[in-house]
């Protein structure tokens, strides 16, 4: 039974105080969430009752350093219409740059949109038997459905030495602007999983006046302890809505 931790609480990710061990070989780190109900006046009492809104949440992973910062900040990566991305191929995993160490495709060459889940697991597993030591799943435009909305997996026993913690970060998209923020999101959770799907941990963050007109939440990080690796659950919001005011803090 995975153990349900407390903001703060760190755990060793091989071996629990149960005895169990935990093969970190491939480790998946997947977060979920639910938008609260709200109500649709009168006509939505008779026909409904509710509607939920729907809130695009953003997965990323810092990779960071022994000096707690992101030593490499990729290279920017110009489409044909002229668009620009920044922070391609580096140790930032996002939307936009969602593999490590290549940092190869984007979102949309990665996994387009309505691909089926079967061929996104398929190009998952390509993607790693063919070296990439991190992958992250893809965008969920809304988190809906059970279980996790968007998942980073990696290869926790392969990474290089220069990566010594990996901090996980959620930002609403465009939250400011919408008016969308973390007080109004409900079952919200972080979890680890080993190679063989065993639940190592899992983190909920139950409503707290804290998060109210937040849109961005860390919320945990592995490091590295001896010759294993530790998590700690965080939950620690931040305002901004976008997640490179939040790397500032991380860059030299």
């Amino acid at each position: 039974m995975a153990i349900n931790l407390q903001k703060g609480q760190t755990i060793d990710l091989r071996k629990n105080d149960r005895g169990e061990s935990f093969d970190l070989s491939q480790v998946t780190i997947g977060l979920g969430w639910d938008v609260k109900q709200k109500e649709t006046g009168f006509f939505g009492k008779i026909f409904g009752g509710s509607s939920e809104e729907e809130y695009d949440l953003d997965v990323i992973a810092f990779l960071l350093d022994s000096n707690g910062k992101v030593a490499n900040l990729g290279r920017d990566l110009f489409f044909p219409n002229g668009n620009k991305v920044g922070l391609h191929a580096g140790d930032v995993i996002f939307f936009n740059s969602m593999t490590y160490p290549s940092g190869s495709g984007t979102s949309n060459m990665l996994f387009p949109e309505g691909t089926s889940k079967y061929s996104t697991q398929q190009k998952i597993n390509q993607l790693l038997n063919n070296g990439e030591l991190i992958v992250h799943t893809g965008d969920n435009l809304t988190g809906e459905g059970d279980g996790d909305d968007e998942q980073i997996i990696i290869k926790l026993d392969s990474l290089p030495a220069k990566i010594d913690k990996i901090i996980f970060l959620v930002c609403i998209y465009q939250g400011i602007n919408k008016n969308q923020q973390f007080g109004k999101v409900e079952n919200a959770f972080i979890r680890a999983c080993d190679k063989n799907n065993k639940e190592i941990a899992k983190y909920t963050l139950s409503n707290s006046p804290e998060l109210e007109n937040k849109h961005s939440l860390v919320f945990g990080e592995t490091y590295r302890h001896n010759d294993g690796w530790k998590f700690r659950a965080i939950g620690e919001p931040h305002y901004t809505d976008n997640f490179v005011e939040i790397l500032k803090k991380y860059i030299y």
